[in-house]
């Protein structure tokens, strides 16, 4: 018997008193009804505002989650996690070959022994690469003695073994690494409980010995100063996780002695601490949704006086980058969609400010690279990524070409500014993921890799990308970004997957997906919305779909679905719709407002509980929210969010299909959020449509760790669509 057909059984026997033998089979179009949750009532009152939350009681504290015996409550909330577990294995288990099937094919189509494209800094190649049958990267370097990494013929250092590290935990992730300036030390930080939590340690490169320093409760990495033995690390604030103070440690003395060089005191901003890409200098950053600020230190003079760039202003954002006597700014002073400064490294407050490249409609400035000689910027028109190369000396102004309707481009890894190389890499819809090198002065582009797809039976001509502009209700055209294989008609009877984010202006660039062939090769037509709420048509956008204007990332959603059947893309009954996190936040506004659009909704730890959280400044990271979500301390804010947040807004209609994941230890959307959403949509829904609930009790906000084991979620997602389509090969 597999493992969902005994839990079928179980289940039946044990939370369905009057559960019939054939209700056994869960392949029926109807199902037993879910556990019902035990309510109580507890009534929360805000601005003479009353809301009855009956289930409340499903929030523990992380003490009472790491307790060894638990608790009568904790023992409730876990007996509930567990029963729904129980229900959705029983609910998905004639799917159990389906969703193997699934599983092969995604992970059959990685590359089991792959390697990244090596980088070269500092004398050494560093790149990571992955042996058939493991989990984990493997990090590694070479001496660099060629300027091709093909033509390297030094040995092979093996820096760590993330597979062997991972032994023994459930979790495993490994923070940022950091290599001394002497080449000879590395920093590391590791979390096995996903809680985002990690601990830094030390490693001798030459020996192998891990040093008996241990940090823990930091961001997951350390900065180097230039003696080789001085870092600067982030500690967070074990109950709200706010990163809020930066410590100098010297390798080889007591943690407890740690020195604090800077604390901030602001609950609504964070900070964190980095070296400057010149290695000149040491930075902290302070930072919140709409203000930033920035300390400096020469990197040489770790125990000196750190100032201060610029002070912060409310609304006043800003980034900064070194290169010879002159900070370069980012910023959006009098510059809705930013612009470049400059600014002389002994005087930075902005009225010494002189402009380098101005602000443009039409155009939004999303960061900079700098080299020797040249000035790469990286721009979005028109909803797409460019890449702008300039000289220094005035000589060149180009834009890099791409020909596909809709792609992602980006600058990556470029620690060296002595080079006329450009390490970019770029995908579209229907385009690997492919790495290039570009000489900027020849104009040479060199395809170093390109991702590959192990299936005989792919071809990027098999599939057809698009890029509409769907005007929605307010008369604003949303870009939406296609893919589908080559001979799907417009006949109203395709099964369509929607998907979008629409928060913190995170532009959801249209990218290739392995995975994602899965649905397209059964037929499906896979869409980004680029929503308001992201950033893809420039700084408007985002300020369009925030605050007291939230209710445009809904109602784009919901109008682009709309369009997609009006157009003959699909019809309700094939419309599927997909979110995470704040895109969950999405799928529950919108299942609210417009249940009848979609046949089935996948929303992933979803934040759901949107009135709630942001009253509770205990929970992690809800200060950091005020300026995305307003702070309901304020009237005229707290009725706004009441109005959409998905929790508070559940009534006794029907729903689609749904599915919901979480994740027991996430530290950005709680699990008892997407728990309470669901036993509250048990309660109130009047439809017989299946709503399923997982909680992955050993992972966090980004789901299982491991290469592989990640997509046994991805395999339960697509088979919830796929068993509604009547698809079951």
């Amino acid at each position: 018997m597999s493992r969902y057909h005994l839990l079928s059984a179980l289940f039946c026997a044990a939370i369905f008193a009057a559960c019939s033998s054939q209700d056994t089979d869960m392949s029926d179009s109807t199902l037993p009804d879910g556990p019902a949750a035990k309510k109580v009532p507890l009534e929360l009152t805000e601005h003479g505002d009353t809301r009855v939350d009956n289930y409340f009681w499903m929030r523990l504290s992380d003490e009472q989650k790491n307790a060894e015996t638990p608790d009568a409550q904790t023992q409730d909330v876990l007996d509930y996690l567990t029963a729904e577990n129980d229900y959705i294995g029983a609910a998905m288990a004639h799917t159990e070959d389906l969703q193997e099937k699934l599983f092969n094919e995604i992970v059959g189509r990685i590359k089991k022994d792959d390697r990244s494209v090596p980088v070269r800094d500092r004398g050494y190649w560093y790149y990571t690469r992955y042996e058939e049958g493991k989990e984990y990267a493997i990090n590694c370097r070479k001496p660099a003695q060629e300027t091709k990494y093909e033509e390297c013929t030094g040995a092979e250092e093996v820096m760590f073994d993330q597979n062997v590290m991972a032994d023994g935990h459930d979790y495993f992730s490994m923070g940022g690494m950091s290599v001394s300036d002497d080449n000879n030390l590395v920093a590391f930080g590791v979390d096995t409980v996903s809680r985002r939590q990690y601990t830094v340690r030390f490693k001798n490169l030459s020996t192998g010995e891990v040093l008996p320093d241990e940090i823990p409760l930091t961001t997951g990495g350390a900065t180097w100063a230039a003696d080789n033995k001085t870092v600067f690390y982030t500690r967070k604030d074990p109950q709200t996780l706010r990163s809020f103070r930066v410590y100098r440690h010297v390798l080889g003395t007591p943690v407890e002695e740690d020195v604090l060089v800077y604390e901030e005191t602001d609950e609504t901003f964070s900070c964190g601490v980095y070296r400057s890409k010149s290695d000149a200098y040491l930075i902290i950053y302070t930072s919140q949704t709409l203000s930033q600020e920035y300390r400096v230190l020469e990197a040489d003079n770790p125990t000196g006086e750190w100032r201060v760039v610029q002070p912060r202003e409310r609304d006043l954002e800003y980034g900064i980058s070194h290169y010879g006597d002159h900070f370069y700014v980012v910023t959006n002073l009098d510059a809705k969609n930013f612009r470049l400064m400059r600014t002389p490294v002994g005087a930075t407050t902005k009225d010494n400010w002189e402009e380098v490249i101005p602000h443009r409609d039409d155009v939004l400035l999303e960061g900079i690279e700098i080299f020797k000689d040249y000035l790469v910027v990286e721009e979005r028109k028109e909803g797409l990524n460019q890449l702008r190369i300039t000289k220094w000396d005035g000589s060149m102004d180009e834009y890099l070409e791409f020909n596909d309707p809709a792609y992602t481009v980006g600058a990556r890894s470029n620690p060296d500014f002595n080079t006329d190389i450009l390490r970019f890499s770029y995908t579209s819809m229907t385009t690997p993921g492919s790495t290039y090198d570009h000489n900027m002065t020849t104009g040479e582009r060199t395809l170093l890799k390109q991702q590959e797809v192990v299936d005989d039976n792919f071809a990027p001509e098999n599939y057809t990308s698009e890029r509409l502009m769907i005007e929605v209700r307010d008369g604003v055209k949303v870009p939406v970004s296609m893919v589908y294989r080559k001979g799907t008609e417009r006949n109203g009877e395709n099964p369509f997957l929607l998907y979008a984010y629409g928060s913190y202006g995170s532009s959801m660039d249209p990218y290739f997906s392995s995975v994602r062939l899965s649905l397209l090769d059964r037929g499906f037509v896979y869409a980004i919305a680029h929503i308001r709420g992201g950033q893809e048509m420039g700084r408007h956008w985002y300020e369009d779909g925030k605050l007291l204007k939230k209710q445009n990332t809904f109602n784009d959603f919901e109008d682009v679905g709309r369009a997609m059947v009006e157009m003959g893309y699909t019809a309700p009954d094939h419309l599927y719709a997909m979110g995470g996190s704040a895109g969950g936040l999405l799928m529950g506004a919108v299942m609210n407002q417009a249940p009848d659009l979609f046949n089935g909704v996948v929303a992933a730890v979803p934040f759901v509980d949107v009135v709630s959280t942001m009253l509770d400044e205990t929970i992690p990271l809800t200060t950091f929210e005020w300026d995305e979500w307003g702070d309901p301390r304020d009237s005229v804010y707290y009725h706004y969010m009441k109005s959409y947040s998905p929790y508070d807004q559940v009534a006794a209609q029907k729903y689609p299909n749904t599915l919901v994941t979480t994740g027991y230890w996430d530290s950005q959307v709680q699990y008892w959020e997407p728990a309470k959403w669901v036993a509250k949509l048990r309660e109130l829904k009047t439809d017989d449509n299946m709503l399923l609930f997982l909680t992955n009790m050993d992972a966090g906000h980004g789901g299982q760790s491991g290469r592989f084991r990640r997509y046994r979620e991805t395999a339960l997602e697509y088979a919830f669509m796929l068993n509604l389509e009547g698809i079951d090969g």
